[in-house]
C-alpha cells in the first residue's frame, strides 16, 4: 500500500489549527516538528517567530480524493486569516515507511562489555559481554544518544556486584537492564511518562528481568525508594530536574554511594553541579561527548571539588 505525505511549514500560532484539520481528514494521527534549541524543563523560553512543520498521511485508496479535498478547503479558509505556503506532497511506500527507521538503530557496543541490541538484529554474544535487548519504542534511552552512552560507560566502571540501584527518569529502562546484567541485585525505576513506563516494562520482560527490575510511574519521594536504600542512582535527566531533586536523590543513597548523572550540556554544567553539591554530593569523575556532559557524584566524600 502507498501513502501520501502532506506537509506544510507554518508559524507557531497556526500549528494547532492545522493539526486539527489534518487530524480530521488524515489517517492515524499528525506529526508536528518544531524548532528546538530550548528546554522548557530548564525554564527556557522558545525563540521568537518560531515556525513548525505539520505532517499528515493519507492512504492512497478510494478515500484519498475526499480527504485531500477536505484539507484543501480548510487551508483556503486558513489562508484568509494568515497566508500559508503550498503543501508539499511525497508518496511513500508502506514497506519503506515502517522499516527504514530501524536502520538508525544498529547493534551498539558501549564500554568494554555492554552491547545494546535492538530486537530486529541478530547478534552472537562474545565471552564477557552483556546483551541489553531493547525495543526503542517511544521512550528515551536507546544507547545512541551521548548522554545514555556516557551513563552506561560510567555504570560499567562504578557498579559494585550486588548493588541496589535507583533509576530516576528510567525511560526505556536501558540503564536498569544494563545494571542488572552487570551484576546489580535489583533496580527500582521511577518515570513520570506513562508511555515510557509501558515501553520500559516490555523491555524488562524481553530481557527476562521481571524479578530484578521494576519501573513505576511516579517521582521522589516514593515508598519504593526509602531513605538510605540504594548503592547507586542513575539520573539521565535535565538540569532543572537534577537541581530540584538533588536532595531527595542524596537522601535515597547510602553513605559513600554513587550518583551517575547526565542529560545536561556544557553550558549547563556549573549550574547542575552547584545544585548537586548542595545535596551535598561531591564530584568524583566527569566525562564529555560533544556538548554533553556526565558526572559521577558521591555521597559523604571529599571528591574533586
Amino acid at each position: 500500500m502507498k501513502w501520501l505525505e502532506l506537509s506544510i511549514k507554518a508559524p507557531s500560532e497556526m500549528v494547532e489549527p492545522l493539526s486539527a484539520l489534518f487530524l480530521r481528514h488524515g489517517h492515524g494521527g499528525v506529526v508536528v516538528e518544531e524548532a528546538g534549541g530550548f528546554n522548557p524543563d530548564n525554564d527556557e523560553a522558545p525563540p521568537p517567530n518560531r515556525e513548525g512543520v505539520v505532517k499528515v498521511y493519507l492512504p492512497v485508496d478510494g478515500t484519498l480524493k475526499s480527504r485531500r479535498e477536505g484539507i484543501d478547503v480548510g487551508l483556503r479558509l486558513f489562508s484568509l486569516v494568515r497566508p500559508l505556503p503550498p503543501l508539499v506532497e511525497t508518496e511513500i511506500d508502506e514497506t519503506d515507511w515502517t522499516e527504514s527507521w530501524k536502520s538508525h538503530f544498529p547493534v551498539l557496543h558501549v564500554g568494554k562489555r555492554i552491547v545494546v541490541k535492538p530486537a530486529w538484529h541478530e547478534y552472537t554474544q562474545k565471552p564477557g559481554e552483556v546483551i541489553v535487548h531493547l525495543d526503542p519504542g517511544m521512550a528515551f534511552g536507546t544507547g545512541h544518544h551521548p548522554t545514555t552512552r556516557m551513563c552506561l560507560e560510567q555504570l560499567e566502571k562504578h557498579l559494585v556486584p550486588g548493588a541496589e540501584v535507583l533509576d530516576f527518569g528510567a525511560g526505556s529502562a536501558v540503564l536498569s537492564i544494563a545494571a542488572v546484567h552487570l551484576g546489580a541485585a535489583r533496580s527500582f525505576g521511577l518515570e513520570i511518562d506513562a508511555l515510557a513506563v509501558k515501553s520500559a516494562t516490555a523491555n524488562i520482560v524481553d530481557n527476562g528481568l521481571q524479578k530484578q527490575i521494576i519501573v513505576v510511574e511516579g517521582s521522589l519521594p516514593h515508598h519504593g525508594a526509602p531513605a538510605g536504600g540504594f548503592d547507586l542512582a542513575l539520573c539521565n535527566v535535565s538540569t532543572k530536574v537534577l537541581r530540584d531533586f538533588a536532595l531527595r536523590l542524596a537522601e535515597a543513597l547510602r553513605p559513600r554511594a554513587f550518583l551517575i548523572a547526565s542529560g545536561f550540556t556544557l553550558d549547563q554544567e556549573e549550574r547542575t553541579l552547584e545544585g548537586l553539591r548542595q545535596a551535598p554530593l561531591s564530584l568524583i569523575e566527569r566525562a564529555q561527548e560533544e556538548d554533553w556532559v556526565s558526572v559521577v557524584m558521591q555521597k559523604d566524600a571529599a571528591g574533586l571539588d
